[in-house]
């Protein structure tokens, strides 16, 4: 076999699968190669060739390419293909997919489709035949809008649509999602959530950071078993009275917003554990939290009379026995609060790496009034 001579085609464009062997794949320089194939020589161009474990070559005339992350996915959903009815999983995570393959509608018993990190715009027709999905992931795609057909999974019950261009909700698709468990819509352009959000009455999980939200919809508060919300960094500017029928939430996350009030329906949330507010413009309290922290002065001030009364009260005297003080101005206060970190050098006594100069402590925060006045070495958290 004759060493190529610089006259040799280059390979480029893309066309049907040629058949035939590679005899030889020689590297000539850093960035050259020459692959022999059917009696000729030919040059390819690209770095990435070392990196490939699956070579293709596609034949447009006397135009040819070689591929890797369109060969491996095509590969992964031939072997997916294979199983038929048995195949249950199907990963196709950063394979730089332009369109999703029509080919899903033979896979009916398929319950969890990875389909993230591609630049998938549209989905197919197809997808709606998979009736047993349980888990779709479409995260970091180029999708505009959360379309039809998905409505159509109907045993669906994680959906991650995450760093996409969404700025729609299709009408209909929530509505069909009655099994749905958890549903992700971070780092995307909605404005507004539909009416029908009110259906998933299965819901538990839900975050929409990063979006253009204006309000919570009324009917998002109908979700009773839902103990996570995250709405962090959205245009929210206030909190609907409705929220007290989130009765099961634990976490409720509204930083970087344009909230002012904190009403009192927040106070009857018995189950909430995380409240993080951080980041907003909030100058009123709900009465509740306020009567809390004057009666907690007063405790300190070892008041006579409401550390008698306050002994008739059981259930109040445990609630406040749970309070905080604040970091700045050192008056307690009860449930709602900014968190807050500072770094200090570590003991010598401390079992840590001996690489750590500074270590962050927790320290709490009363009010954005405090929040501002704090010291330089103090720094606000807020989470993403």
């Amino acid at each position: 076999m004759d060493k190529p001579g610089h006259t040799c085609p280059v390979l480029y464009a893309s066309g049907p699968t040629c058949s035939g062997n590679f005899l030889s794949l020689l590297r000539n320089s850093s960035n050259t190669f020459y692959l022999h194939h059917n009696g000729e020589w030919f040059c390819i161009y690209d770095t990435t060739v070392l990196q490939l474990h699956i070579l293709e070559i596609y034949n447009n005339s006397s135009s040819l390419i070689v591929t890797s992350s369109k060969v491996m996915a095509e590969r992964l959903l031939l072997t997916a293909l294979k199983g038929g009815r048995n195949t249950k999983i199907l990963t196709l995570n950063g394979k730089k997919i332009t369109k999703m393959p029509s080919a899903l509608e033979k896979l009916p018993n398929l319950r969890t489709l990875d389909l993230q990190n591609n630049r998938i715009s549209t989905v197919c027709p197809e997808l709606r035949t998979l009736t047993q999905l349980t888990l779709l992931n479409l995260g970091n795609n180029l999708l505009q809008e959360v379309p039809e057909e998905i409505k159509y999974l109907t045993s669906l019950k994680n959906l991650h649509l995450f760093g996409n261009r969404i700025c729609r909700i299709a009408t209909g698709v929530l509505g069909g999602l009655r099994r749905l468990i958890l549903l992700n819509l971070n780092d995307n352009q909605l404005t507004s959530l539909p009416q029908e959000i009110g259906r998933l009455r299965r819901l538990t999980y839900l975050s929409l950071n990063h979006n253009k939200l204006t309000v919570i919809p009324k009917e998002l508060c109908s979700l009773e078993r839902l103990s996570e919300l995250h709405l962090n960094y959205n245009q929210i500017m206030f909190i609907p009275q409705e929220i007290k029928f989130l009765r099961n939430l634990q976490q409720l996350c509204l930083v970087r917003n344009n909230i002012e009030v904190l009403p009192e329906e927040v106070c009857r949330l018995k189950n909430l554990r995380v409240l993080d507010i951080a980041g907003n413009v909030i100058q009123i309290f709900p009465a509740g939290e306020i009567a809390a922290r004057i009666v907690l002065c007063l405790l300190e001030e070892n008041n006579p009379l409401v550390m008698n009364a306050i002994e008739s009260y059981p259930e109040a005297k445990d609630k406040l026995s749970k309070s905080k003080k604040c970091a700045i101005c050192k008056k307690p206060f009860l449930s709602e609060w900014l968190e807050c970190v500072y770094f200090v050098a570590p003991s010598k006594s401390w079992k840590i790496s001996r690489n750590l100069k500074l270590i962050p402590l927790q320290t709490l925060v009363c009010s954005y009034q405090c929040f501002e006045q704090r010291d330089p070495d103090i720094f606000g958290i807020a989470q993403e």
